[in-house]
């Protein structure tokens, strides 16, 4: 597998191709040159330049799917083997499943999932018109068991696309981290309820949210160069993008205060292996589980 560089993006790197990874329930320990990188690094980028990519943050992604369509990402053949609950959450098994992959990219993950399981039913959005519109244009994309929309999780109203009370699981697989920090708490009311009527809820009471993203101190987030840091374990990429380190104890509050129970919540650590250069460096991700607590 290749050196990852240090712009590297959300599905650039987390395909399981390589099985040697383990569970940590703490973070990762630094060495000391690690250590060094990381205190040295104080200078935060201008609140001008911050709110210039806050606004700009949809047209980033949008330049992004354009120079990369469809060809970037690697499909997610690993989530039925890492999350069960996309098999195991329903009485029976011919009964079909209702999935809401929030921040579904080109479809790397749903596409998988649409082959292998016949009994399921996906709707699936993302923050870039141009990324829905490769998901709808792929062989595989029938309205009849998908439903793929464009969407800001952190603002817009599911209710026009989601039945309520519908949706079984929700996936937010390397998404969260891409959103301000500021933002993440909205971000998941809007997943789970209908955001104009609190009340109506999108997630069923007793729904999992299966989560993986990026965990703190992971070699990516030791790779940014000085100015590219917008506040703590926060950055900015060459392209715009922006990229969150997460720690188990922030995504625990995160959800925990917004109406979600814990199930399981653990770093994994992988080793990322480059023979020709003779390079191993080490990748972490946080993956957990969450469930939606009865109203």
């Amino acid at each position: 597998m290749a050196l990852i560089k240090s712009e590297d993006l959300p599905g650039a790197v987390e395909s399981f191709s390589d099985p040697e990874q383990s569970q940590m329930s703490g973070a990762r320990a630094l060495t000391q040159e690690e250590l060094l990188r990381l205190s040295g690094d104080r200078t935060v980028v201008s609140a001008f330049k911050q709110m210039k990519l806050e606004k700009e943050a949809q047209k980033n992604w949008d330049l992004f799917y354009k120079r990369n369509t469809t060809n970037f990402f690697k499909d997610r053949h690993w989530t039925t083997r890492e999350f069960e609950e996309l098999k195991t959450q329903r009485e029976f098994e011919s009964q079909k499943l209702v999935l809401l992959e929030a921040g579904c990219g080109v479809g790397n993950c749903i596409f998988p999932l649409l082959e292998d399981d016949p009994n399921i039913f996906i709707y699936a959005c993302d923050f870039s018109p141009r990324a829905v519109e490769f998901v709808k244009q792929n062989p595989l994309y029938s309205s009849e068991r998908c439903c793929a929309f464009q969407c800001d999780l952190t603002k817009d109203d599911l209710k026009d696309h989601v039945s309520e009370d519908s949706v079984d699981v929700i996936t937010l697989i390397f998404v969260l981290s891409a959103i301000h920090p500021d933002k993440m708490k909205q971000a998941l009311h809007n997943i789970s309820t209908v955001r104009l009527h609190p009340n109506e809820q999108v997630l069923k009471p007793g729904g999992i949210v299966l989560f993986r993203d990026y965990g703190l101190y992971d070699h990516a987030m030791l790779r940014f160069k000085p100015g590219s840091k917008l506040d703590e374990n926060f950055y900015v990429r060459q392209d715009g993008t922006r990229s969150y380190f997460f720690s188990k104890e922030f995504l625990a509050e995160l959800f925990e205060t917004t109406g979600f129970k814990s199930i399981t919540n653990e770093y994994v650590l992988r080793e990322t292996v480059n023979k020709k250069e003779g390079l191993c460096v080490p990748r972490v991700f946080l993956q957990s589980k969450f469930m939606k607590i009865s109203q």
